[in-house]
This record gives C-alpha cells, sequence and structure tokens, in this order.
C-alpha cells in the first residue's frame, strides 16, 4: 500500500470510527465507567505502536462497534495519541487534558466537522506502557509509579483511567504472566479497569496456534492480533458481546469467529 493510499485508508477509518457516535442520542448525566451499564462515551487511546499498527486499534474498536448487535451500547467517540516506542512515562497527560482541545471537534459522515460539547472532552483514557517495561528490572517501578500519577491527573480532570494489558513477545511466551499479574495490580492499586488483550493472546494461541497473531518482529500485532485486542476492548470496556459481528477487518470468517470467541471467554474469566 502506498503511504498516500494509508493516509486515505486511515482517515476513512477514523471517520467511520467516529460516525458510529454521530447519532447517539444524549447521555444521561450518570457516572460512566468501563465494565458498566454506563461505558464511556469517549475515549482517549494513550500509547504506542502496539496501538497505532493496522491502522489503529480504536478505528478497528470503531468498526466493531458500529456492527454490534447492541449499537447503542457500544457506540462511542475515540481518537487515538500515540509515540512510537514510548513509555508510560513519556506522555504528557495532564497537557492532554487541557480543555477543549484534543478532541474539540470530530470527523464524521462526509469528512463533515463536528464541534462536541465544550469543557471535558473525554469519559475515560486507555493507557499502556512499553511492551517489556511493566516486566522490566529497571523500568518496572516507573511503570507504576506513572500508573499512578497519570491515574491521579486524569480524575481530577473526571476522566476514568484504565489499562491495555499488552501480550508477550511471540517467542517469550513466559512474559503473559508477568505482564498480566503487572496490568492487574496496576488496576487494583489505582481502582481502574484493565482490558486483558495480552491473556487474550495466550488464549487464542492456545487454542489455535496457526492463527499468527503477529507479523514478523515477533512483537507488534498482525491483523488478526490487532482485530483480538479490539474484540477484547469492546467486550471489557463496553459490556459488548463481539460474538456475530459482521465486521471481520477482512479477516477470514472462520478466524475473525475464534478470535472474537477468544475475546469474549478471555473477559468473561478475568472478571471472576
Amino acid at each position: 500500500m502506498t503511504l498516500r493510499a494509508f493516509a486515505r485508508a486511515a482517515l476513512a477509518a477514523a471517520t467511520l470510527s467516529l460516525a458510529a457516535c454521530a447519532q447517539l442520542a444524549p447521555i444521561p448525566d450518570v457516572p460512566q465507567r468501563a465494565g458498566t451499564e454506563n461505558p464511556p462515551r469517549s475515549i482517549l487511546y494513550v500509547g504506542n505502536s502496539f496501538m497505532y499498527y493496522n491502522n489503529s486499534l480504536h478505528g478497528h474498536v470503531g468498526l466493531l462497534a458500529r456492527s454490534a448487535a447492541d449499537r447503542a451500547r457500544a457506540a462511542h467517540r475515540s481518537t487515538s495519541l500515540t509515540i512510537s516506542g514510548s513509555g508510560i512515562d513519556w506522555h504528557d497527560v495532564a497537557a492532554y487534558m487541557k480543555p477543549d482541545q484534543i478532541g474539540r471537534y470530530s470527523f464524521v459522515g462526509d469528512n463533515e466537522i463536528r464541534f462536541n460539547p465544550p469543557g471535558r472532552q473525554f469519559d475515560a483514557a486507555l493507557l499502556m506502557d512499553c511492551s517489556q517495561c511493566p516486566v522490566h528490572p529497571q523500568l518496572r517501578p516507573v511503570f507504576f509509579e506513572y500508573a499512578k500519577k497519570h491515574s491521579d491527573t486524569l480524575r481530577r480532570s473526571g476522566v476514568e483511567p484504565m489499562f491495555l494489558m499488552t501480550w508477550a513477545y511471540q517467542d517469550k511466551p513466559e512474559m503473559t504472566q508477568g505482564l498480566a499479574d503487572a496490568y492487574t495490580e496496576a488496576g487494583r492499586q489505582n481502582r481502574a479497569h484493565v482490558v486483558p488483550a495480552g491473556l487474550a493472546f495466550a488464549r487464542s494461541i492456545a487454542k489455535r496456534p496457526d492463527v499468527n497473531l503477529y507479523v514478523a518482529d515477533k512483537r507488534h500485532p498482525s491483523m488478526a492480533g490487532t482485530y483480538l485486542a479490539a474484540c477484547t476492548l469492546l467486550a471489557s470496556v463496553h459490556g459488548v458481546s463481539p460474538v456475530g459481528n459482521t465486521y471481520t477487518a477482512g479477516l477470514d470468517p472462520a478466524i475473525a469467529r475464534h478470535l472474537q470467541e477468544t475475546a469474549w471467554e478471555t473477559v468473561q474469566a478475568y472478571r471472576r
């Protein structure tokens, strides 16, 4: 794909993602928290290339939401803010929370600019660290330090912190448990929701090792990997099952179904 074609595809995905929320009825003034009856209606993704690979995780979540059986529950607006190779400490979350800046307007429909209500622009922010930082002997303390720092910063702005549990490297499956433990503990310490994408990767590999979730570097997600993470996020944050969703990201329908089922099973098991 040429750079120009990729840019067009990225814009199309962002437009489709945002269009999912354009027709929403006014949301009642009630707390909006992941995994509840009132999930977030606007989410800021804060991370690195694990998020932006394959035309961006948030775009695929938006397309799944648009095709969900329960569209009203799944619909939301999302914005992705990523830095290549970044750790959680690279991001100036306080700056991101300045009112009426990031997220002030959205592209909807036929590239129409829609101004969002003034003030706080996001209900929740999804945070992640670098791929091995939470289990690295020197950087693990930094992960917990900034998980708390960013969570406190977000809550002062009325935004719910969430964490995206990342996955092990393809050739280092032993990373799975360490990453899961670190993100789960960060969630516990900060009373924050955790999306168990890393556990979904491990479950998928155990069930169907023939479905490759990685690109050649054995770290970044293939389209199947990004799709699995997106299905897991839809299930975890919005409480909407991805099973049977008609959006498949161009994957073979049988593989998409396997990933949908794996995501839903993982979320149900992680909650218990």
